[in-house]
């Protein structure tokens, strides 16, 4: 008996892909966006910055991907969970890296995590159009 479990991780063409067709959204909205992707265990595999997207989204990106690959479900979830808590209401929104507001998924292909997509620029509900059409685009398991 082994002591160890294999795990699935999204590979590098296609977290690629996924923060190229997220940008590809974001000019089609008239917005600009940082997007990332990060492997099931929340390390970057992919980032794209298009010009004149703001500084601190950059790292906002980067932690919505972090936060929908560590969890396993989207940033914009956070919010009615928070609601009915209130250790985790004033706990989990000052975690290091967590963000509690829309525009991280988790990526799944056939049902296994492999990644999380963050997008941050526009709007919480623009970043999750442009994340949702990353996920469209590979094909992978619709949120």
């Amino acid at each position: 008996m082994g002591h160890s479990v294999e795990q699935r991780a999204i590979t590098a063409e296609a977290a690629h892909a996924a923060v190229a067709a997220a940008v590809a959204k974001a000019g089609e909205l008239g917005i600009r966006i940082n997007a990332a992707v990060t492997d099931a265990s929340g390390v970057l595999a992919a980032f794209l910055r298009m010009p004149g997207a703001f500084l601190h989204s950059v790292d906002i990106a980067i932690d919505k991907a972090y936060t929908a690959a560590g969890f396993g479900f989207a940033t914009g979830e956070w919010a009615g969970i928070l609601r009915g808590d209130e250790a985790l209401r004033l706990g989990m929104p000052v975690r290091p890296r967590n963000v509690v507001f829309g525009g991280g998924l988790p990526l799944r292909e056939g049902g296994v995590l492999i990644g999380g997509i963050g997008v941050s620029g526009g709007s919480a509900e623009q970043d999750e159009i442009c994340a949702r059409a990353a996920i469209e685009a590979l094909g992978l398991d619709k949120q």
